[in-house]
């Protein structure tokens, strides 16, 4: 009886199991979501038209100013008077920062004072020599005298002039870096002037676009935040050497609108369109599935999508010239790639 029990225990435990397996299969398969390839997939499609083609060439690049420097004062001193604030226009030879002269001024007037009994000498020299009262060397020592005086004049006035910092050309004062009371010397930066009334424009190009760009040669450029605004820019400068990108700088002289509505720093474009232009198939660059080596695309064909095969001719920006593969009055899909197989039915959203 034991050995019946002993055999009947583990069969029973068993069964237990596989039944216990067998409902667990059923209650996940019921849970697991089962695709029906019957179902119409929603997808958004496209009629193929014929459009004009012709190739496009845009490129980005930077405003830069014109004219920008930093302007230090030529002699030491304190400063007394900064003239000018940030984004204060100032015209060329307007006075910016005065450094203290006072000391100077009293060289200059003791220069002048030397000056003035050098010139005394002379003249009673020139008369006593005439009259053989002195000798010549007593006048020609008077006048190398006041030659030298003359000398050291003009050179406190060319210091006292250059105590004055003036602007050295028309534009904006884009940086303060000073204020009054500290002390300037030669080779530390004070303010920083930058003339945006004209603008420099700078695109990298490929070696291959070079050809496209004559110097002298005048494009339409437009910056990025001012779209509508339309400016003229003359090409100054074609690059003879690649940078790092194995591109090729261009650059622009363009003269900025008249409220100096595009600052240096912002970004912009110029466009440029091929004058060979004709008919052909274009259609999103988001429409093409497939790879690059073999690009597909899905046509709506009686309800159905179909995978059909595309030869592509080139790119412009976001959109693809095909060659072959597609015919005017063609429906392709151009959205709602989402579980979307070939040959499956699909509504239109």
């Amino acid at each position: 009886m034991k050995k019946v029990l002993y055999i009947i225990i583990p069969l029973a435990l068993i069964a237990i199991v596989v039944i216990k397996l067998k409902s667990n299969k059923e209650i996940v398969k019921d849970k697991v979501y089962q695709y029906d390839k019957e179902q119409a997939i929603h997808v958004q499609i496209d009629t193929i038209k014929s459009e004009l083609i012709g190739a496009e060439f845009a490129y980005s690049g930077t405003f830069e100013p014109n004219k920008e420097t930093k302007l230090s004062a030529e002699i030491q001193g304190k400063i007394n008077d900064v003239l000018v604030d940030v984004g204060t226009f100032v015209t060329k030879g307007q006075s910016l920062i005065q450094l203290d002269n006072s000391l100077l001024k009293l060289q200059l007037q003791s220069a002048e004072v030397q000056v003035e009994g050098l010139e005394a000498d002379v003249k009673r020299f020139t008369v006593l020599a005439n009259a053989d009262a002195v000798q010549g060397v007593q006048l020609e020592k008077a006048e190398l005298g006041l030659k030298s005086a003359k000398v050291q004049r003009a050179t406190l006035f060319e210091q006292i002039s250059k105590t004055t910092i003036k602007a050295p050309f028309n534009g904006v004062v884009t940086a303060k870096l000073t204020e009054e009371g500290a002390f300037a010397a030669p080779g530390v930066p004070l303010l920083q002037i930058t003339d945006i009334s004209v603008l420099k424009f700078t695109v990298n190009v490929s070696e291959n676009d070079l050809r496209l760009f004559q110097l002298n040669q005048t494009f339409s450029i437009n910056a990025d935040t001012y779209s509508d605004v339309l400016l003229s820019g003359k090409a100054t400068m074609i690059g003879s050497k690649a940078n790092i990108g194995s591109s090729f700088p261009v650059q622009f002289i363009v003269n900025n609108t008249s409220d100096l509505k595009i600052k240096a720093g912002m970004f912009g474009k110029i466009n440029l369109k091929s004058e060979n232009q004709k008919m052909g198939i274009i259609i999103p660059a988001s429409a093409i599935v497939g790879t690059s080596s073999q690009p597909q695309v899905y046509k709506v064909k009686n309800g159905k999508a179909v995978l059909n095969d595309i030869t592509i001719a080139q790119k412009i920006k976001n959109k693809t010239v095909v060659a072959k593969g597609l015919e005017e009055g063609d429906v392709i899909v151009t959205n709602g790639f989402i579980n979307l197989f070939d040959n499956a039915n699909v509504t239109v959203k």
